[in-house]
């Protein structure tokens, strides 16, 4: 037995490496079902649930604080980038001129979106004008009670047509004072849309003689009866400025975090001086709010040449309170494509 072990020292250090590898990754509950499967009864694993039906992801949270330190430094470093082209904020320009000293930089270098979906980025809807840059789709795929506002609703509806397409229990409320309906990229999924004639602002106007009527988002969510959104789609040509300022406001007198986990707001710079439009996304930075993707409005741009860069689609999340791209705790029940595999 001596003689054996010394001329095979090789192949017995295989076996017992092959043997200690299979301990650690087969689990009892692979042992129970290949028992089960000699009995002739066969099981399935059971998955393991966390918000909303979702299949758990363990590694969530460290990689919403991973890139949140990467935010941190981000923050650092535009201090830095002020201080060198200040020395203070009243000294940057928005856009600068094109004249000496010609320096390398514009308003949107200050707000760069580093902090990183955690889950699939992808550009939902049309390509080109209408898409637009969204985070982890599939973690509403199957979600209940899923809700989706949409404010400044025009022509196209490409975005709102593939949220509709790619889930099964999103409903989206959309709202235009000047239009009257969404695009017709919903017709064929129109029982899962609302949509209100109204203006979405900073303060509650909407008496007889009010034209257009506007409403703060805490009062159009109460009147549907809405507590959370999961998506909110802004577009107010300009009047962002003051409604989300009102939103934080709000927030924060009620100490509660703003309604939403996810924000896809178009910017529009105009007239903005840099000191104030800082102290406003720094606003929105303390709130909560990270930017994880922009893109500069080229169409906008190309047809208005004399004017800066002045729009930009950002997208955030909200990484403060109880919502399902960033949070993964709550056991809860089956998803749908689960319900339809075990009947």
């Amino acid at each position: 037995m001596l003689h054996f072990v010394q001329r095979h020292v090789r192949y017995i250090v295989f076996v017992v490496a092959i043997l200690t590898l299979a301990f650690f990754f087969i689990t009892p509950e692979d042992l129970d079902n290949a028992f089960a499967s000699v009995q002739g009864t066969p099981q399935k694993p059971t998955p393991t649930h966390s918000y909303e039906g979702l299949p758990s992801d363990p590694n969530l949270a460290r990689r919403i604080a991973r890139t949140e330190r990467s935010y941190q430094t981000m923050l650092e470093r535009r201090q830095d980038l002020i201080t060198k082209h200040g020395p203070n904020a009243s000294d940057v320009l928005m856009f600068p001129p094109d004249v000496a000293p010609w320096p390398p930089y514009t308003a949107w270098d200050f707000f760069p979106p580093v902090f990183d979906c955690p889950h699939e980025l992808e550009r939902v809807g049309a390509t080109g004008d209408g898409g637009k840059w969204t985070c982890g789709i599939s973690r509403l795929e199957d979600k209940p009670g899923c809700v989706i506002y949409s404010f400044g609703i025009d022509w196209d509806s490409s975005w709102e047509a593939e949220i509709l397409a790619r889930t099964e229990h999103c409903e989206i409320w959309g709202f235009d004072y000047a239009q009257e309906g969404f695009g017709p990229d919903v017709r064929s999924m129109r029982h899962r849309t609302h949509f209100q004639q109204l203006q979405l602002g900073p303060r509650d106007s909407h008496g007889p003689d009010d034209d257009p009527k506007v409403y703060t988002l805490q009062s159009i969510m109460a009147q549907n009866g809405h507590s959370h959104i999961d998506i909110l789609n802004i577009d107010l040509e300009g009047w962002e400025f003051q409604t989300v300022r009102s939103m934080i406001s709000f927030a924060s007198g009620t100490r509660t975090p703003l309604p939403f986990g996810q924000l896809l707001l178009e910017i529009h710079a105009w007239n903005q001086r840099f000191e104030d439009f800082l102290h406003w996304f720094e606003q929105l930075e303390n709130a909560g709010l990270r930017p994880f993707m922009c893109e500069p409005n080229l169409i906008y741009q190309n047809y208005n040449r004399q004017a800066g860069p002045e729009l930009v689609d950002y997208s955030f999340l909200n990484v403060r309170g109880d919502n399902v791209f960033t949070n993964d705790k709550r056991p809860h029940f089956h998803s749908h494509a689960e319900y339809s595999k075990d009947q």
